[in-house]
C-alpha cells in the first residue's frame, strides 16, 4: 500500500497472513514536562501503526537536539517518555538517530506487522455504518493556551492534566476493538482534525458522512479557549482545506465547526462499524478508559461530503 489514499502508514504484503507497517512521525514540544513530551511523541508515532490495525514491533528514535541550550540529561528524561510507551505497547526501541537542530523534535520510525485480512484502511467506509471517535477533541487549543500561558490557574492545571492523560492514552485498546468489532475503514485523528481525517477517509472511500455536534466529546475548557480566540494556526489551515467539503446546518456554531478541524496531537481512532455493534463497542472503550462516543453516520455513496448537524 503507498501514499495514494493518504492512509497512515505504508504496507509492504510479506505473505497471504502477514505485512509489514511502516511509519514515521516527530513533533516539537507541546508541554513542558520532558518526559511526558517524549511520552506523547512516542504515542503519537506508533499510532499510525494502530490505525492500519497493526501490532508494533520495533522503533528508532528521532531526534533532532540543542545541544548547546538543552542537556543530556533532559534528552535522556525525553527518551525515557518514549520507552515508558514502547514497554507499555510491547514493543522495543532498537536505537535511533540525532541531530543538531536549534529546535528539538522527538519522535519515531516504527515498524508493525498486520494480518492483510484484518487491515484498516482509508477506503474501508461503507454506507450505513455508524462512525465512533475513541478520543475527545480540543488537544490543539489546549496546547496553544499552555503556550500563551492561559493555563496558569488550578482549573487550567486540571485540563492540561486530562489532555497530557489524552495525548499518552495509546491506540491499542481502540485498534484492537474496532477490528474485533468488524470495522475495515479507520485513521487517527491528528494534525488535520477530525474533519479533515474524517473527510480523507469519506472521500477515498466514496461515501457522504454525517457528524452530530453535541455527540462528539471535547476536552473540558477547550470551547472556551476557542471563543476567546485561543487557537492553534494549524486549525484554521485545516478548516481552509476543508471548507469547500462541509454542508453545515444553519444552526451550528462556528467555534463547534472550529473544534471539529482542531489540529491534534496523538488524537483518537475514528473507524465506522455496523449499528448493532456500537454498544458493545463504546463500552469496551468506556471499560479499557477512553472517553469515545457514536458522533454520526456513514449516509451514502458519495463523493466525501460532510454534513454538520446538531
Amino acid at each position: 500500500m503507498g501514499a495514494l489514499t493518504g492512509d497512515d502508514a505504508a504496507v509492504w504484503r510479506l505473505s497471504d497472513d502477514r505485512a509489514l507497517v511502516v511509519t514515521a512521525d516527530f513533533i516539537t514540544p507541546v508541554v513542558d514536562d520532558a518526559r511526558d513530551w517524549g511520552r506523547v511523541a512516542a504515542a503519537n508515532a506508533v499510532s499510525d501503526v494502530y490505525a492500519m490495525g497493526g501490532t508494533p514491533l520495533l522503533a528508532l528514535n528521532l531526534v533532532c537536539w540543542n545541544t548547546e541550550e538543552l542537556s543530556n540529561d533532559l534528552l535522556g528524561d525525553v527518551l525515557q517518555g518514549g520507552h515508558d510507551i514502547a514497554s507499555a505497547c510491547g514493543f522495543i526501541v532498537a536505537g535511533g538517530h540525532t541531530v543538531d537542530d536549534p529546535e528539538p523534535k522527538y519522535g519515531m520510525a516504527v515498524i508493525g506487522e498486520v494480518h492483510p485480512d484484518r487491515m484498516l484502511t482509508n477506503t474501508g467506509l461503507t454506507p450505513g455504518q455508524s462512525l465512533v471517535v475513541t478520543k475527545p477533541l480540543g488537544i490543539g487549543v489546549i496546547t496553544t493556551a499552555l503556550k500563551r500561558g492561559a493555563l496558569d490557574s488550578p482549573a487550567g492545571q486540571a485540563v492540561l492534566d486530562a489532555a497530557v492523560a489524552s495525548m499518552t492514552r495509546t491506540n491499542a485498546d481502540a485498534a484492537r476493538i474496532a477490528v474485533a468489532a468488524g470495522a475495515t475503514g479507520a485513521t487517527d485523528v491528528t494534525g488535520f482534525g477530525l474533519l479533515g481525517h474524517a473527510g480523507r477517509m469519506a472521500q477515498e472511500s466514496e461515501v457522504d458522512i454525517e457528524i452530530s455536534v453535541p455527540a462528539v466529546p471535547i476536552i473540558e475548557m477547550a470551547r472556551d479557549l476557542a471563543v476567546a480566540g485561543i487557537v492553534p494556526g494549524g486549525t484554521g489551515r485545516n478548516l481552509g482545506w476543508i471548507m469547500e467539503w462541509l454542508d453545515i446546518d444553519d444552526a451550528v456554531d462556528d467555534i463547534d465547526v472550529t473544534l471539529l478541524a482542531d489540529a491534534q496531537t496523538s488524537g483518537g481512532l475514528v473507524f465506522g462499524v455496523d449499528p448493532d455493534q456500537v454498544a458493545a463497542v463504546l463500552a469496551e472503550l468506556t471499560d479499557s478508559g477512553h472517553t469515545a462516543a457514536e458522533i454520526g453516520s456513514v449516509t451514502a455513496a458519495g463523493n466525501g461530503r460532510i454534513h454538520i448537524t446538531l
